[in-house]
């Protein structure tokens, strides 16, 4: 296997129907305008809470993806 640089940028989703959602979400989307995705990571994870319940959830995650070769 080569070896690899990567890059990392950062994504904000949110969703009703639950964390797992809004993070599959957000590497859907990032692969529309990203090449070579490789790694996720959740840095963050909060909701928000109406009439008691949870309502939306809301992820943070790190991408990274491999730097095409020269």
């Amino acid at each position: 296997m080569p070896d690899h640089i990567y890059k990392t940028i950062k994504l904000t989703e949110t969703s009703s129907v639950g964390s797992d959602d809004a993070i599959k979400n957000a590497l859907a989307r990032a692969s529309k305008t990203t090449r070579n995705l490789r790694w996720f990571e959740v840095t963050d994870l909060r909701g928000r809470i109406e009439d008691g319940h949870v309502a939306q959830r809301q992820v943070a995650v790190k991408v990274s993806f491999a730097l095409d070769e020269e």
